[in-house]
Order: structure tokens, then sequence, then C-alpha cells
């Protein structure tokens, strides 16, 4: 009897701990929506104008339909394997370690550069609207408060993330509130809802060429699947929430270009850092500086939500044998990936105050493209296997579609965001190769 304990003992201390079941459907669809509705859309209606003119609506509602597409991928694929990993989890099941390990590396770059540049972005502009401090002192006292609460648990995590979300919506829909006084006013120029010339061709160049930067006002759904593991029924739940979240954040953002193109001219908002501000000023009564703290705000929920993801994803792939074993380490008691999210929040940081991260941001959506496409390709190259209970399931034209919008915005990606984005897939390839041989050796 005492053999059999002592061997049940070292099983369960060599096998990594279960992550705690919190989270329900209306705290994902909160997660979900926080995560979308970031810091990105207070400054991206200003570069889609200056791409597409001021038909600013007709981007945004292409790419919500594009990311559409890649989130019944994700649906189909975090009903039928819930757990923490995400992308590299499906990438490693239908591919290998290999095409695993590429699709977590680009996830978790592009996530914790995310953090990085999200921690400049407060440490910027909005905060010196308050007080002026250099980011070597902000930094470390941001990313700290974030790692402390996203070790506290999930459940805390994201009831913050309520509160945040419903603050970061309570300013957009200042913004459509105020289009429309203008528009009663008489100050609108509706006529501007139409154009579509900024883009120097036709129509449809000018809306695909503003839907690529719209599509990363999107982004931020399929961080969602790296929690699913800590979601009460996420058969049920995860579509429900995801769908809901996206599309809710979509109105808004086409609300909110319809208020914006409607108040000022295209020109004006390309050529301000913080166009949504135009508008309130435009409209006058509500103090600019109400809305410097309402991105602020927008900024701290971004950087929590995403280095919640990159902790759930570095703990997944670690379980799967692609990180070092290190990274499954958990907090007693609440049960939370705390090696992960020392490593991640300690390289945001490095990346905060030593580097100029502007350079690695615009190859994220790059990144995140090669991701969806994996995904995409993956929820094909798995519809053969039949897991135990039901899951969700989309038509197969839906990950056919989503695949071919990858490539498809991918052409539009300018040459030299390609040529960094290589460099760092050329990094993540031989990194991959290294874990793919590590785990062949392991399994011999």
């Amino acid at each position: 009897m005492t053999v059999n304990r002592s061997s049940a003992l070292s099983r369960t201390a060599d096998a990594p701990a279960a992550l705690k079941k919190t989270l329900t459907t209306p705290l994902l669809y909160f997660f979900i929506l926080g995560d979308v509705l970031g810091a990105g859309v207070y400054v991206l209606v200003g570069q889609v104008a200056a791409e597409s003119g001021g038909a600013v609506w007709a981007p945004l509602g292409t790419a919500l339909c594009l990311a559409l597409l890649t989130a019944g991928s994700y649906a189909e694929l975090a009903t039928k394997y819930p757990r923490a990993g995400g992308a590299s989890h499906y990438a490693t099941l239908a591919y290998g370690p290999f095409a695993g390990f590429l699709a977590g590396y680009c996830m978790l770059t592009a996530g914790i550069v995310s953090v990085a540049a999200l921690t400049r972005g407060f440490a910027g502009d909005y905060l010196a609207e308050f007080v002026s401090l250099p980011v070597l002192l902000v930094a470390p006292l941001f990313l700290a408060a974030l790692a402390l609460l996203n070790a506290r648990g999930i459940r805390e995590s994201t009831r913050a993330n309520v509160a945040a979300t419903l603050v970061e919506v309570g300013g957009l829909l200042l913004v459509v509130v105020l289009g429309a006084w203008i528009v009663l006013r008489g100050d609108a120029d509706l006529g501007r809802l139409t154009d579509l010339g900024a883009a120097g061709g036709g129509g449809g160049a000018a809306v695909l060429s503003g839907a690529v930067l719209a599509y990363y006002s999107f982004v931020g759904f399929e961080t969602s699947v790296n929690v699913a593991e800590e979601t009460r029924d996420p058969r049920r739940s995860y579509p429900r929430a995801l769908f809901g979240a996206l599309i809710t954040a979509g109105a808004v953002y086409v609300l909110v270009g319809v208020a914006a193109s409607a108040a000022l001219p295209a020109r004006a908002l390309a050529e301000s850092s913080g166009p949504l501000l135009e508008v309130v000023r435009e409209a006058g009564g509500v103090p600019p500086a109400l809305f410097s703290v309402i991105a602020l705000v927008a900024v701290a929920n971004g950087a929590l939500l995403t280095g919640i993801m990159a902790s759930r994803l570095a703990y997944g792939m670690a379980r799967d044998g692609l990180l070092p074993p290190f990274l499954t380490r958990v907090l007693p008691g609440r049960r939370t990936p705390v090696s992960a999210i020392a490593t991640t929040t300690a390289l945001a940081l490095v990346l905060a105050v030593t580097g100029d991260v502007s350079t690695l941001a615009s190859t994220l959506v790059l990144l995140l493209l090669v991701v969806f496409f994996i995904v995409n390709t993956a929820a094909l190259a798995l519809r053969r296997e039949r897991p135990d209970g039901a899951h969700f399931r989309v038509p197969a034209v839906i990950p056919v579609l989503g695949a071919a919008s990858c490539v498809l915005l991918a052409t539009r990606v300018e040459g030299a965001v390609w040529l960094r984005g290589a460099v760092v897939l050329a990094v993540g390839a031989a990194l991959g190769a290294l874990a793919a041989r590590r785990r062949r050796r392991g399994a011999g």
C-alpha cells in the first residue's frame, strides 16, 4: 500500500497541475470583448481613413467578416480540444511538434511584443496628460501590477476586465453619441461616408487596403482559446462568447467609423494621432482629459488580457514539451501558471525599457496571419478525429475561406514588414526544429 501511494504521489508530482475552471459565459464574453476593444481603435480610425477615405465603416465591416471566418475555425477547435496552448496545441495535433512550436512561437512573440508596446503606450502621451514620468520608472511598476493581478487568478483578472471593458465601450459609445450630436446640429458632412478615394485605386482596393489595418482592431479574439481550459463549459460557452463579442465589437467599430467620418474630413482624422479625441473636441462639452483616462484604461486592459494569453500559451507549450518544463509550475492554491507569468512579464519588461518595439509592432499582423492560416488548415486536417463528447462544428467552407482570407491580406502587407517578419519566422523555424528533435529523442 505504501509503495502504491508513493508511486501515485510521484506521478502527481511529475504531471503538470490542471488549471482551475472558473470562467462563465458572461466572463468569457467580456474577456474577448475587452481584448478586441483594445487601445488600437483609438488611433486606427485615422490610419484607416488615410487608406480608404471617409468611408471608414466599409473596411471595418470587411475586417469583421474576415475575422469571423477564422473565428469559426477557432470555435470548432477550442470546443474540440479545450486546452491551454491554443494554436500551438492544434498545430501540434494536425502537423506535429515543429508546426506546433512555430504557431506558438509566433503567438508568443506577438503577445510579448504587444504587452511591451502597450506598456510604452501607457507611459506615453496619455499618462503625460496628468503626470510626466520616464518609461524606466513606469514600465516595471505597470507590468508588476498586471503580473500580480494575473497570478492572483483568472476570475479576479476577468472581473477587473469586465469593469475596464465597460469603460472602453462607454468611451466608444460617447464618440458615437457626440458624432450624432454633430449631425443633428448640422455640422456634419454625410457625403463623406461614401468616399473611397484615398487609396488611389478603385473602391475595392481602397476597402481592402483599409481592411488590413482594420483587421488589427479585431485581433484579440484568438487569445481566448488559451483560457478555454479554465472555462466551466467550453463546448457551450465558447462559441456564444466568441461570436457575440466579435459582433458587438464590429457594431461598435462601424458606428465609431460613421461618427468620425461624418464629424471630420478623412485628412483631419489621418493627421491626428488621437482621431477620436478630435471628434470629442469637435463636439465640445466633454473634457479632453476624460478621454485620456479612458485611453489609459483601454491600454492597461489590453496589456492585462494579452499578458494572460501569453502566460497561458507558454504554459500550454511547455506542457506539450515545446518549451522548458519549469513553465508548467502553478501557484499553490491559486493554480495559476506563475512561472509562465513571471517569464513572459520579464521578457516584456526588457523590450519595454531597452528596445524600440515599434519596428517589431508592425510585424504583429503578419505573424498572426501565419498563425491564422495554420489554424484554419488545422481545422480541416483534424476533422477526421472524433473526440469524446459533442463540439461546435462549422461548414468546411469556413476554414477554407478563412485560410484564403489570410493569404489575401498577406498580399497587402508591405515588403519591409515581410522582411522583418521573415527574420522572426526564421528564428522560430530554427528553434522549432530543435524542439521537434528533442521531443523525438524523448519519445525514443
